[in-house]
């Protein structure tokens, strides 16, 4: 298996008209994602490359049995639109879009929350399931099929270990995104629950980096409820207690969520701590006992 999206996700993008949404709808459908519909408002009855625009989710849902949406609209415009899908009825959103307000995203947390919708993002890459679908703005040539499953907070570090994984031999079960904004849809405990049930995932590879809490929390989900092997890095080592880097939520605050404090839960959780990325797949390697 996989998990979040296979290959019976039917996918609706929102904001598919648009430049972005265009470009990345033609990326996944090459990929083989089955992208069902998309919707711009005002845009209904149009086709791009042959898939049918409605003008708003229920719409789309209703004709096309879509069960994922993924978003390609401005930061104003994003919060409502992954409310509105998850009141069609999908099952998972993945929010691409950064700059949202965080008042506007705790407000979505809390709506879809209610309607039982996962969300993944805002501010992430997205989610894919190699050889199944691919649901996001991920290089797709670079993962293989396998069973190593990878959660990250950042993106690009993200292709940097996926590469280092299939040039070591390590295919990909699913790897996510779950995005760096202070409240985010998909928790580091929701996916690592996610692959200890996950039949086709043999270990996971966590990449965190500075500010909260949600590594040391992670760890501690590990080191009660997983059998399934778990490997880390921590990004952001050097960075200046107060500054923000890259991501809302990489920031330092009141001697909280360095990267010494979460390397010191994962060790202590029995989690090994790569120094830097190319270290991994012999971390993982070593888990695995090859």
């Amino acid at each position: 298996m996989s998990i979040f999206v296979h290959e019976d996700t039917r996918v609706c993008v929102q904001g598919i008209t648009g430049r972005d949404g265009a470009f990345h709808t033609k990326g996944m459908v090459e990929y083989g994602t089955n992208i069902v519909c998309g919707v711009t408002p005002g845009k209904g009855g149009q086709d791009v490359d042959g898939i049918p625009v409605f003008d708003n989710m229920k719409e789309a849902v209703d004709a096309t049995k879509a069960n994922a949406s993924i978003l390609f609209v401005p930061a104003r415009f994003a919060a409502p639109a992954v409310i509105e899908a998850a009141e069609a009825g999908v099952d998972l959103v993945v929010c691409v879009s950064e700059g949202i307000p965080t008042l506007d995203v705790a407000k979505v947390y809390q709506r879809i929350g209610e309607l039982g919708t996962r969300m993944i993002g805002p501010n992430c890459p997205g989610v894919i399931s190699p050889g199944k679908c691919k649901l996001g703005i991920m290089p797709g040539r670079i993962h293989t099929r396998g069973g190593v499953g990878v959660v990250s907070r950042s993106g690009t570090l993200t292709y940097e270990v996926v590469d280092q994984l299939g040039r070591h031999g390590f295919g990909q079960s699913t790897v996510l995104g779950i995005g760096g904004d202070p409240i985010i849809g998909t928790s580091f405990i929701d996916a690592l629950d996610a692959y200890e049930r996950d039949s086709e995932t043999e270990a996971v590879v966590l990449i965190g980096e500075i500010g909260g809490t949600d590594e040391e929390q992670a760890s501690e989900f590990i080191k009660s409820n997983m059998k399934t092997p778990v490997v880390s890095f921590i990004a952001g080592r050097t960075a200046p207690p107060g500054k923000r880097m890259g991501h809302a939520g990489a920031i330092i605050a009141g001697g909280k969520g360095t990267a010494q404090e979460k390397i010191d839960a994962f060790r202590a959780a029995g989690v090994p701590v790569a120094d830097r990325p190319s270290e991994i797949p012999d971390l993982v390697r070593s888990a695995l006992g090859r």
